[in-house]
């Protein structure tokens, strides 16, 4: 209690600093609630706002001002790389007819190959109309030109060319201006020059825009052919002397272009107009109109280079509509004045909110004391009441108990036992509660020892094996081959979830089967692969399971089955792995009520049941599966189900154990395979009965004990399998030792085949005939006592009551080592602690008779203590106590604090002999170090691991059996184990 104070003083103070920080804050928030202040902030958002706008929107015309720049060079780049594309291919006819021309004799062109040529060639020119070639003619060779051509030399004008020093006819011309033949190209002045210019510098040469006959403007381009190969360094002199003629083309530029802007077309449309600017107070325009279109407030002007230096262009980009409203910069600003105005009044509503209502802050810091007060003192409650319950009920199952065993009449002893299983009722009940509220805590700890997954199913059937009689099911378990024999986890939490599936099949179904399976998870997964393969084989309402009965999921059904029960013994030995990991799945079928579709979400809900009728009809709280679920979660698998109303349910879930390493330091008990006693193991067994299923489940249990089977469907094959092996017999082949058949055979009415197959032999031969075992669910002795049978087992088949049976019919006697067989008889267990001295601690008196009690029956001596300073003084060293149970919640010393005391006075003790003696006499002396073993109700705060840290060496729960304490103590002294 002085903690729990302690902490709400903590909290308290907490509070305390909470409070002082706001009234450290309280000038901000009287500031805030001014109503000038909040006007002088509207101002400002507004002033930010427009301040926004216009920062947006120049930079949006920034933007647009790039874009414009960005496709205006693109289109000045593109056209001015397409126009030297072509030039360049005009410079590479030019070599051509200097060397093919000039350079072979006799020329190698004449106009029909080079119309061809040039015809064939076209595609790489598209910008050109046409192109021809003018030999260079000098005055004194006009006459001997022109009667070699048969034609005169004529002007542009069409008329013969006037007497001038040199001439530029046309000789060579491409099919598209035919019309220029015999035309002299230095006619007309401006062409003149730019010939001239061509052949003085080498280069191409443009002139200025003029209309081509398709009436577009364009330029011509003009290239000197040389009649022989020049130097890089030739003069001007050079050149002109070497010239022989001269190569042109007119560019038709306004189709260049706009056969350009047709490939760039994209979103926004931008005029584009081409200038050549040689003279920039009269630009001359090449492509567009005169017209000022466009938005006139942005242009962009690209230099374009055509190759020839005299020449300057341009390209002049405008986009064709005015830049629209910046909506974007004007809905953000109208944004953040919405926003700074909303924010800004929000800040003042809050501050005057706050300042209205301080006083309801300080009242909200109290009740969140409470509250968490409150959070404190649930979990105190749940320990209070776990501890104040099961004290008493301690009391009440342990006198039951004490009671039970004294002699009493019949009646007495019904009401007894009726009154103890009601008792055991009621603390299941309670367990679950508690185990609900531990894991709600994160309180619940799984253990991690090695089992046998085997035997904890047996133990489950045991369980149920009566009331499944009762009704006459089929109760069933199977385990994979390949799931090894012993695996590490926490028995007890899966034998918890197994009991409670199982349990509540039992509940829910009447007729049918209720099948536990195990499998590893690849083996599930390729189950689940061929059941989507399989089909339903059966006839009216007969189907391929356990019974015959339809259920929920046909996993189980021999479609499927039938791959896993394939002849493989099982022979005790873990499966060669190399991961640690192993991951099982866990299956639970019943052919019960089922649970119909709307209660199906629900199921996993704590205290609901599937409708209001089920818990009147079959009783339960519904907080079971809830549980379950929550500790497969805990142990590292997920649960699901599969249900349909009328036929069943399949629950399944996944665990994520660890394969057991044999060589480990770890106390486990026998396993199943070490007690099969020798004389079984291969021994032949013959299996009968018409369902593969439950026949598998049968040969399942044979091979855990080692006996080799064979399956047939009916007595009559079994008959005709014996004569084989009767015709054999000189062969050495063996017969079955026995025969197993189900009950179902035996009322099949073949029962005329018995004689046949306990006869003694054939032919004159002699053998001994097998053992008759009837498997039966209820038991059925009519066989037995007709004779055709040696004995019944009853089902659900467990392997050591099947070894058990099979011993006793085949007469062989297999001593029981220890003495155990024994251990039953109350004599015995007299004697399992005699001599040992025990001190039972409890404040209270029926806890201390029960126990003692308990351990006398055993043949303890037992001394009691009522609380922990009487219990120093017992223990004062030295003493003769062998071990010592101690409650923990007593008054005035508990047994935490009780334990803490003699662990320091046993460590003063031993430090004091080895001072006293020597370390000479250390191996001789007696270390004092009495086992103390926990007993509390508390099981939600006192876990086993809280005692161990207090140096406690065990731990029982109450209410507690006697079993269980004998199972605490005994594994400190040489006491036989009871299982």
């Amino acid at each position: 209690m002085g903690e729990k104070m302690k902490g709400f003083h903590l909290i308290a103070m907490k509070v305390n600093e909470q409070l002082f920080g706001t009234k450290s804050k309280w000038s901000l928030v009287k500031i805030a609630s001014n109503r000038r202040n909040l006007l002088i902030w509207f101002l400002v958002i507004a002033a930010v706002s427009i301040l926004i706008y216009f920062i947006m929107d120049a930079d949006q015309k920034e933007r647009r001002k790039e874009s414009l720049v960005g496709m205006c060079d693109q289109r000045a780049r593109m056209l001015q790389d397409q126009f030297n594309v072509t030039v360049n291919h005009v410079h590479a006819l030019a070599i051509l007819v200097t060397t093919f021309h000039y350079s072979k004799t006799p020329s190698a062109i004449d106009q029909e190959t080079f119309a061809d040529y040039t015809a064939r060639t076209a595609f790489e020119r598209p910008l050109l109309n046409g192109i021809a070639y003018a030999q260079r003619i000098l005055h004194s060779e006009r006459e001997e030109f022109e009667r070699t051509h048969g034609w005169t030399i004529r002007s542009m004008r069409e008329e013969p060319a006037p007497v001038s020093d040199e001439y530029a006819p046309v000789i060579f011309m491409q099919e598209t201006v035919s019309y220029i033949e015999s035309l002299d190209m230095m006619s007309v002045e401006e062409d003149r020059e730019n010939i001239l210019q061509a052949r003085a510098t080498g280069k191409a040469v443009l002139t200025s825009p003029f209309k081509l006959l398709n009436n577009r403007l364009g330029v011509v381009l003009t290239f000197a052919v040389y009649n022989s190969k020049l130097p890089s360094d030739a003069t001007v002199e050079d050149r002109i002397e070497a010239t022989a003629g001269y190569l042109g083309g007119a560019f038709d530029v306004e189709s260049l272009v706009e056969n350009l802007l047709g490939q760039l077309a994209g979103n926004q449309a931008i005029v584009v107009k081409v200038y050549d600017v040689t003279k920039p107070s009269d630009p001359q325009i090449i492509y567009g109109n005169q017209s000022m279109d466009g938005d006139m407030s942005l242009k962009h002007v690209s230099k374009l280079d055509f190759g020839d230096p005299r020449r300057k262009h341009e390209m002049i980009c405008r986009y064709l509509e005015r830049a629209p409203m910046s909506w974007v910069a004007l809905m953000m600003a109208a944004f953040i004045a919405a926003i700074g105005g909303l924010v800004g009044y929000m800040i003042y509503g809050g501050a005057v909110q706050i300042v209205k209502v301080e006083d309801d802050f300080k009242k909200m810091q109290e009740l969140k004391v409470r509250a968490e007060a409150a959070d404190i003192a649930k979990s105190q409650f749940l320990a209070t009441v776990s501890h104040e319950i099961r004290t008493p009920m301690n009391g009440i199952l342990g006198m039951l108990q004490l009671l039970l065993d004294t002699e009493l009449t019949g009646t007495q002893r019904d009401f007894a036992q009726t009154a103890q299983d009601c008792g055991g009722a009621l603390i299941t009940l309670i367990n679950d509660v508690l185990d609900r509220a531990k894991i709600e805590a994160g309180k619940l700890e799984l253990e991690f020892v090695p089992f046998d997954l085997r035997s904890i199913l047996d133990d489950v059937l045991f369980l149920f094996s009566e009331k499944s009689r009762q009704k006459g099911i089929e109760l069933a378990v199977f385990v994979s081959d390949k799931v090894p024999e012993i695996v590490v986890g926490d028995p007890g939490r899966l034998r918890q979830v197994i009991i409670n599936l199982v349990g509540n099949s039992v509940k829910f179904t009447e007729q049918g089967h209720i099948f536990v399976q195990v499998y590893l998870a690849e083996q599930a997964s390729s189950m689940m692969e061929l059941k989507n393969k399989a089909s339903t084989n059966g006839e009216a309402f007969t189907f391929n399971t356990l019974s015959g009965k339809q259920a929920a999921d046909n996993r189980s059904s021999w479609d499927t089955f039938k791959h896993l029960d394939d002849g493989i013994f099982f022979d005790g030995s873990e499966t060669a792995d190399t991961d640690q990991n192993v991951t099982l799945m866990v299956w639970v079928e019943d052919t019960g009520i089922g649970i119909s579709e709307h209660a199906q979400q629900r199921v996993f809900t704590p205290f609901m049941q599937a409708d209001s009728s089920t818990s009147r009809n079959y009783g339960g709280t519904g907080i079971g599966l809830s549980i379950s679920k929550c500790l497969v979660e805990l142990m590292g698998g997920q649960m699901n189900f599969t249900s349909r109303p009328h036929i069943g349910s399949t629950f399944s879930f996944t665990v994520e154990l660890q394969r057991y390493k044999r060589d480990a330091s770890v106390d486990l008990k026998r396993s199943l395979s070490d007690d099969i006693p020798i004389a079984l193991k291969g021994l032949k067994a013959l299996v009968v009965d018409s369902k593969p299923v439950r026949a598998s489940v049968t040969r399942y249990h044979l091979r855990r004990l080692g006996i080799q089977s064979e399956t047939v469907s009916c007595m009559r094959t079994a008959v005709a399998i014996f004569r084989k092996y009767w015709s054999l017999i000189s062969k050495n082949e063996k017969l079955p030792d026995i025969i197993l058949f189900e009950k179902d055979t035996w009322i099949s009415g073949e029962e005329n085949c018995f004689p046949l197959l306990s006869s003694s032999g054939q032919n004159g031969q002699s053998c001994k005939p097998p053992k008759m075992i009837l498997l039966a669910t209820p038991r059925d002795d009519k066989a037995k006592v007709a004779g055709f049978v040696d004995t019944v087992i009853m089902k659900p088949l467990r392997a050591k009551a099947m070894a058990a049976c099979l011993l006793q019919i085949l007469g062989i006697n297999v001593k029981k080592p220890n003495g155990i067989e024994s251990a039953e008889k109350s004599k015995s267990l007299h004697g399992l602690l005699c001599g040992k001295k025990i001190l039972v601690v409890d404040d209270n008196k029926v806890n201390r008779r029960v126990a003692a009690g308990a351990l006398k029956k055993y043949g303890a001596n037992v001394t009691c203590a009522e609380s922990g300073h009487e219990a120093l003084k017992w223990l004062q060293i030295p003493h003769d106590f062998d071990a010592c149970f101690m409650d923990i919640q007593m008054p005035e010393m508990d047994g935490f604090e009780a334990t803490c005391r003699i662990r320091e006075m046993e460590k003063e003790a031993n430090q004091q002999q080895t001072t006293k003696n020597g370390s000479e006499m250390e191996g001789l002396m007696r270390e004092w170090h009495i086992p103390v073993l926990a007993m509390t109700a508390d099981v939600i705060h006192a876990t086993l691991d809280k005692c161990l840290k207090y140096g406690m060496d065990g731990y029982v729960s109450k209410p507690f059996q006697e079993m269980n304490l004998y199972q605490a103590v005994a594994k400190f002294f040489d006491s036989p184990s009871i299982s």
